[in-house]
């Protein structure tokens, strides 16, 4: 991104506040580089897993959290060099891996019966699966970030893992304790 498209995004207006559709614009070529990646690393020879994959992928949401790691790899001048880029879209790709497969989980744990607008996975393709896939992709998102090289954003990724999942346990064990304190 540079001075120039910057400075013009800016003069269409006042935006409503939390308003992401500027920066998905400026974004746009990137954010298609990582939905083309995602797409590649979702594919495994074990054919339920790209099946599966590309149910909740192709249903669509906003791709906030890669948005976000993009625009900070820009702003910080991780996307100048082709190699800064790479690394800004495999993180990009991985946080979108790790936020789907909280999705997949999500969805078994609650008994969910839909996730954006589709029928939730678990329905189709069982519980037992859905969360293999899950951690499917928690795994390529790991893998993602180790080809980067990058051990302070693996380290900050496998901490926030951690506490998710600690979170989920802690709210399975605790969905019918009406004493919480």
């Amino acid at each position: 991104m540079d001075a120039v498209t910057l400075t013009a995004s800016r003069a269409n207006g006042p935006r409503a506040e939390g308003d992401v559709e500027a920066l998905a614009r400026l974004a746009g070529a990137d954010m298609a580089a990582v939905d083309a990646l995602i797409v590649a690393r979702m594919q495994s020879p074990v054919p339920v897993i790209p099946l599966l994959a590309e149910h909740i992928v192709s249903a669509g949401g906003k791709r906030l959290r890669p948005l976000l790691t993009i625009a900070a790899a820009r702003a910080a001048g991780g996307g100048v060099a082709n190699d800064g880029l790479d690394k800004a879209l495999k993180l990009a790709a991985s946080v979108e891996f790790i936020h789907t497969a909280t999705l997949l989980h999500d969805d078994v744990v609650d008994g969910s019966e839909r996730r954006r607008g589709k029928v939730a996975a678990h329905l189709i393709w069982g519980s037992a699966t859905t969360v293999l896939v899950g951690d499917f992709l928690f795994a390529r998102a790991f893998e993602l970030m180790v080809e980067t090289g990058q051990l302070r954003a693996l380290g900050i990724l496998a901490q926030a893992s951690s506490v998710i999942a600690q979170g989920e346990v802690l709210q399975l064990t605790r969905a019918h304790d009406l004493n919480l304190d």
